[in-house]
């Protein structure tokens, strides 16, 4: 996982020289990559028809239906400063400012060390875009080949995808017509060193057959070694004890999607019920306990788990498996950490009661690129965001308090703060699609930067009654980033949002940038007091309200449309423009 932030994902990005080098070759023969660990990232292999077109590299000026007028140009490469590629943190954001320096990154792009060794990387490398003179105007049609190009691997895309500034890599006929098109992204191949096989590691101890068992310690300290493993079984494991004390990783993608070097693993299948344990891990990739794989499922309940090293999360699901938790008591101390956390292949996970507080950066509470449900339970991310969505994922909250407080960005990263982030890594861990956050009841508290923040995806934020509190007056920030991290390319990976606010008192200032939407509902006696673009015409941004709902305006607003009563809206001495005109 890397984010992230990112979390898991948050990368920080750059290419070592045999990364680069590769790069350019990449940049020669057009080739697509595949990520075969991820059965949503497909190959989208060309005819000998398409091969042999006309390619050439574009960024997109204009977009009229099908047709698109694009400025030609070339790509150029940059190596990292000292050859020596940053690591991404596997699922949060490495901070910089008060929260002080990150720890060196190894060059081999593996798990930053817990300790102070070191200098601080070089900057990230990546590829830029060399605008030329020339312009061309082609059309895409049914039978183009739409190719969306991710840090790792690649996704079959549609004309959606495309938007004004994306840097595309097309092969035209002779009829001027698009016969494949991959939108590229310009820091792939800043890769995180990931094996391209399953790789599980070893286990001190595997339980392969039906099985009972009762207050039995599993211990390990070695190199990517599982204390317990339970291996395409039915086992009940009743007050047991997991403790993973030594032992290092060999690859911390391998221990994010795989397990490897967790305390506990199943997979194959594995049905597992897990009671009263106590689960304890000290070491880099010791995530807590481990669900790997589709019709893997582990049900755990009223146990400890506590993790104090980089990359551990305390419940981690991937590969398409299945978490049940109730009633844990979870605390992670490392960076790239969440409590409950998920990677590559997703899955799902549902979680009642108990308490999931994380301490290091990048270790938001909840890191999801599954399906994830919560209720009744205590989220805490003491230095990172509260949760993070990525892709076409989604979180579900009923009657948790959760509360964020990320402390700072990697490095001189001008990324935002924020409470709540829903993004697309383009890593090719998520796939690409709808992002949902749904929040009813409970709170929501944000200890630093912006309540929501959503960049590079789509997605729909509902909230039901939720008691908000706000660190700044950002209510929700809709906006693009520089891309430095890969998250799409900059002025073309804004964000499309669909809010839904029912029962709810909600204030503070929505911005919405010139590449982004939003479609903003209030109904239900929703009460918002706050303002949307106080600085003016931005993107797109569509309100609606019923009856029962009410609006007091804390600075001058300006929206593209407005579905409602307007004698529900409280100007308050400010005015409201709606498509450029003074509505009230």
């Amino acid at each position: 996982m890397r984010r992230i932030h990112l979390h898991k994902k948050i990368f920080t990005l750059g290419l070592c020289i045999a990364l680069a080098a590769s790069t350019m070759i990449a940049c020669n023969k057009k080739e697509s990559t595949t990520n075969e660990e991820n059965s949503d990232i497909e190959s989208n292999e060309l005819t000998e028809e398409q091969e042999n077109a006309d390619s050439i590299y574009a960024k997109v000026q204009s977009i009229d239906g099908t047709t698109i007028t694009a400025i030609k140009g070339n790509l150029n490469t940059q190596v990292a400063e000292g050859g020596t590629p940053p690591e991404k943190p596997a699922d949060g954001q490495a901070p910089s400012g008060d929260s002080g320096s990150a720890p060196e990154m190894p060059a081999d792009g593996q798990q930053a060390p817990s300790g102070n060794s070191g200098s601080a990387p070089g900057q990230p490398g990546g590829t830029t875009f060399v605008e030329g003179t020339d312009t061309i105007t082609f059309t895409i049609t049914d039978d183009t080949k739409i190719t969306v190009e991710f840090l790792q691997g690649s996704q079959e895309g549609t004309i959606d995808d495309i938007a004004v500034n994306s840097v595309l890599d097309i092969t035209l006929d002779e009829n001027n017509q698009a016969t494949a098109i991959i939108v590229k992204n310009l820091q792939s191949g800043n890769g995180f060193g990931g094996s391209s096989t399953v790789t599980n590691g070893t286990a001190a101890t595997t339980i392969d057959s039906d099985s009972q068992v009762s207050d039995t310690t599993y211990t390990s300290t070695g190199d990517n070694e599982n204390a317990l493993r339970v291996d395409g079984a039915t086992a009940s494991l009743t007050g047991i004890k997991v403790e993973k004390t030594g032992g290092d990783s060999s690859n911390t993608e391998d221990g994010d999607f795989y397990g490897q070097n967790a305390g506990f693993l199943a997979l194959n299948g594995a049905n597992v019920t897990i009671d009263n344990a106590t689960v304890n891990t000290t070491t880099v990739n010791g995530n807590g306990v481990f669900s790997y794989g589709e019709g893997t499922t582990v049900s755990i309940s009223n146990s400890t788990i506590r993790t104090t090293n980089n990359n551990s999360g305390g419940i981690q699901t991937t590969g398409g498996a299945t978490m049940n938790a109730t009633n844990l008591d979870v605390q992670t101390e490392g960076n790239s950490a969440a409590a409950i956390r998920s990677d590559r292949g997703g899955g799902n996970v549902t979680v009642s009661k108990g308490s999931y507080i994380t301490n290091g950066t990048g270790s938001p509470a909840i890191y999801s690129t599954a399906n994830i449900a919560v209720s009744d339970a205590t989220l805490i991310a003491n230095n990172s965001e509260a949760v993070v969505v990525e892709g076409q994922n989604s979180v579900s909250l009923t009657n948790c308090d959760a509360t964020g407080n990320m402390t700072g960005t990697y490095e001189d990263s001008e990324e935002n703060i924020h409470c709540v982030m829903i993004y697309q890594s383009m890593s090719g861990d998520a796939t690409m699609g709808d992002a949902t956050f749904t929040m009813n009841g409970g709170s929501l508290t944000s200890k630093n930067g912006d309540l929501f923040y959503v960049t590079n995806t789509n997605c729909d934020i509902t909230l039901s009654d939720v008691a908000l509190t706000l660190a700044n007056d950002n209510l929700l920030t809709i906006a693009g980033n520089n891309g430095s991290r890969g998250w799409g390319t900059e002025g073309a990976n804004g964000g499309n949002v669909i809010f839904t606010a029912e029962s709810q008192e909600m204030s503070g200032i929505i911005t919405v940038d010139e590449i982004s939407s939003l479609k903003l509902t209030m109904k239900n006696a929703t009460s918002f007091q706050g303002c949307i673009n106080p600085d003016g015409t931005a993107g797109t941004v569509d309100v609606t309200m019923d009856a029962d709902s009410h609006w007091t305006l804390t600075a001058d607003t300006y929206i593209s449309s407005f579905d409602g009563d307007l004698t529900n809206v409280d100007t308050n001495g400010y005015h409201l423009y709606v498509n450029g005109e003074l509505a009230a």
